[in-house]
């Protein structure tokens, strides 16, 4: 009787080994300041109350001026005097702003939210001599009444364009810690923005006074833009009253210019 062959034993192939996950490095974040607001401090209830104080009796001084520019925009060009538009306040809860117009009516309904740029076409002729002059923003002690707007802070922004700023700008909404105004240590120190560059200047700014608000410093850009509207300029007064400059205000700052994070398309 034949045997029976016996079973091939099959060898089993090794495991391979498991490759060590890469380890990586997580991308640092753009820094812009050694601080953060100071949200404690004590002034900003007193703030509140001098704001509303000095805002009414404004609105009283500043009626014959109001009625008579609403008057010319209203003569010398067609549309409404006033304009109205949404701006981020406190924490960025969205208000409504008021402005005299400055600018054709109904000139974003084609284009969308654009920033003004220098020379811009939509500007009316007298509209030019309000954003020069600051008339235009006289209707803003209304806000200021109500509570969404303060005398003096950063200025408020679109929320359209926030997105892309905060994107750009990592720290950038920790300028709504505080109560967006007429006037404020950028508009004191800086022009208007024209590109992101300027945006970052104005950020430090923006958070150097977040940090540092205080009665004085309050005090000063207040009687820096009463002068402004005198015709004194800026950079006289605020050195005269020992203004902080944006090379001081800088020193607090990472970077000698702050930078931010490009993306692939611009704000118009």
């Amino acid at each position: 009787m034949a045997s029976k062959p016996l079973p091939v034993p099959v060898k089993k192939s090794p495991r391979p080994a498991k490759m060590p996950r890469p380890v990586l490095a997580p991308e640092p974040s753009p820094r812009i300041l050694h601080f953060t607001p100071r949200l404690e401090n004590r002034y900003l209830p007193w703030k509140r109350a001098i704001d509303f104080a000095c805002a009414l009796v404004l609105i009283v001084l500043a009626a014959p001026v109001m009625v008579l520019t609403a008057l010319l925009v209203k003569w010398t060009s067609p549309g409404p005097a006033l304009y109205t538009q949404r701006r981020l306040g406190l924490n960025g809860r969205p208000f409504t702003i008021f402005k005299l117009r400055t600018m054709q009516h109904n000139c974003e309904s084609l284009t969308g939210p654009r920033w003004c740029i220098p020379g811009d076409p939509r500007v009316t002729p007298l509209g030019s001599f309000l954003r020069k002059t600051h008339l235009d923003e006289l209707p803003q002690l209304f806000n200021v009444l109500g509570g969404d707007m303060s005398l003096i802070g950063p200025r408020p922004e679109r929320p359209e364009f926030l997105p892309e700023l905060e994107a750009m700008f990592p720290r950038y909404r920790e300028r709504l810690a505080v109560r967006p105004g007429i006037t404020g240590l950028a508009q004191v120190q800086l022009p208007p923005d024209t590109d992101l560059n300027e945006v970052g200047h104005k950020l430090a700014c923006d958070l150097y006074y977040t940090q540092q608000v205080t009665p004085g410093l309050d005090a000063r850009l207040l009687t820096c833009t009463a002068l402004y509207a005198l015709g004194i300029p800026f950079h006289w007064s605020a050195r005269l009253l020992g203004v902080p400059s944006t090379a001081t205000i800088e020193r607090d700052v990472d970077e000698p210019v702050i930078t931010f994070v490009p993306l692939q398309r611009k704000i118009a």
